[in-house]
């Protein structure tokens, strides 16, 4: 009685190769000789062919995109220049919620960047999530007790 590793050792694969392809051969998706040339997708009725484009975007889709981006550096260039005091109080809270949209407009603009395959554009938006980041962070590390120096949340009330 021989093994069973010897069994297979044995074995005329070539032979046994050339069955399954003749096998294969007589399914309709094995050749594509076979019925039909190529695998295809149904359309929809009405649709025509149009070249498959691998992920670019039409000429209005790209301008949304610079839009949604130019609108976010925008508002990251604006916050250097908050016009008014950010120390404490409804104004702090004004000043994250400004941060927070940067970060917003940052990913937004990522997100369509990322779809449309605009490499410029989407630098540029995690350019902006990280600039709205550090914004925040310099105003709320202070006042959860991270950074050196504290701060308080609400302002003092005047005596």
């Amino acid at each position: 009685m021989a093994p069973k590793d010897m069994d297979f050792k044995d074995r005329d694969w070539d032979r046994e190769m050339r069955e399954v392809d003749k096998l294969l051969a007589k399914l309709p998706e094995g050749d594509p000789t076979h019925g039909r040339a190529a695998p295809t997708v149904p359309r929809a009725p009405g649709a025509h062919a149009t070249p498959h484009t691998e992920g670019r975007a039409a000429g209005g889709a790209r301008l949304t995109t610079w839009i949604r981006v130019g609108l976010g550096l925008m508002l990251g260039v604006g916050m250097l220049v908050w016009p008014y005091s950010h120390v404490c109080g409804l104004n702090l809270i004004f000043y994250i919620l400004g941060a927070s949209t940067v970060v917003v407009a940052g990913v937004w603009s990522g997100i369509s960047s990322w779809k449309r395959r605009m490499g410029r554009a989407h630098l540029l938006s995690l350019g902006l999530v990280l600039w709205g980041l550090a914004l925040a962070a310099g105003v709320i590390l202070p006042r959860v007790g991270y950074a050196n120096q504290t701060a308080v949340w609400f302002c003092p009330e005047p005596k």
